[in-house]
């Protein structure tokens, strides 16, 4: 969804998953991007290629949890990183709004 924002995020992201290797971060902080990624990369190909709009709408939901979680839990081990997922919860929160209503709007539909 946010591919505006993947170069922003490839490079925190690789922040956090390599500070996590080396053990000066939680692992779990890495997982948690590790999800978020991977429920982001998945949006797509449920909603355009399964045309499964509840599926999606979980999907999205997850997504935009798991940058909260995310922004929360590194704010402590590096606030940059924190502050750059900003503008992509944003984007985020638009899209989640956005795949809600789609969703309510074609509730009941074949």
């Amino acid at each position: 969804m946010g591919q505006d924002f993947y170069p922003v995020n490839v490079i925190s992201f690789g922040l956090v998953f390599v500070t996590a290797f080396q053990g000066k971060i939680p692992r779990m902080v890495a997982l948690q991007f590790a999800m978020n990624l991977v429920t982001d990369l998945m949006f797509m190909p449920i909603f355009s290629g399964l045309r499964n709009l509840p599926l999606a709408t979980v999907d999205i939901v997850i997504v935009w949890a798991a940058i909260i979680w995310c922004i929360f839990d590194i704010w402590p081990l590096h606030r940059w990183v924190a502050i750059v997922q900003v503008p992509y919860f944003a984007w985020m929160s638009i899209a989640t709004v956005l795949q809600l209503l789609i969703t309510a709007m074609n509730w009941g539909r074949p």
